[in-house]
C-alpha cells in the first residue's frame, strides 16, 4: 500500500470573504476550493501552501498558520492510490489589495462569504474550513465591538 501524498492549501481572507478558485483537474475538478496542491520533494507543507497560492493566483502570502489537516482517501476502495492525500490547510496573510489572477490548475478566482460558499460546489473539507473561519471572524468582530 502506497503512502498518501502530501498536499497543502491556503486560506486567504478579506473581511468576511475567502478566496476560492475553481479546480481544473482531479481530484476536485470543476469544484471550488482554496488555492493549493501537491508538495514538491523536500518542501514543507507550509512552503507548499505559499507556493501553490502564488502559482495559482499570483498572490504572495506570508505567516502560514496550520488550521486543519485531512486524510483524503480515494472515493472508492478501487480508486488509485495516487488519489490518497494528506492535506494541510493554512491560514495565511496577504496584501489586501493583491489581485487574484487564475493560473496553473485554477480558474474563476473569487472572494466569497460563507453563505455564498454553501451554494457552490465545494469539497466537504473546504466547506468545513469555511464554516470554522467564518465562526472565528464573527467571534473576533464581536470581541472588537465589546466595550472594555
Amino acid at each position: 500500500m502506497q503512502q498518501p501524498r502530501s498536499a497543502s492549501s491556503a486560506i486567504v481572507t478579506r473581511g468576511d470573504r475567502m478566496l476560492l478558485v475553481r479546480r481544473k483537474n482531479p481530484p476536485s475538478a470543476d469544484m471550488f476550493a482554496f488555492p493549493g496542491g501537491k508538495a514538491e520533494p523536500g518542501e514543507t507543507p507550509a512552503e507548499a501552501a505559499l507556493r501553490e497560492l502564488q502559482e495559482e493566483t499570483g498572490i504572495v502570502a506570508r505567516n502560514p498558520q496550520l488550521f486543519a489537516t485531512y486524510d483524503l482517501k480515494p472515493e472508492t476502495a478501487s480508486g488509485p492510490a495516487s488519489s490518497h492525500y494528506f492535506l494541510s490547510v493554512f491560514l495565511v496573510e496577504a496584501d489586501h489589495m493583491a489581485e487574484a489572477v487564475a493560473n496553473d490548475d485554477a480558474t474563476d478566482p473569487g472572494w466569497f462569504t460563507v453563505d455564498e460558499i454553501r451554494n457552490l460546489p465545494v469539497p466537504p473539507s473546504v466547506l468545513e474550513c469555511c464554516e470554522r473561519v467564518a465562526k472565528q471572524l464573527h467571534s473576533l468582530q464581536n470581541r472588537s465591538m465589546t466595550p472594555q
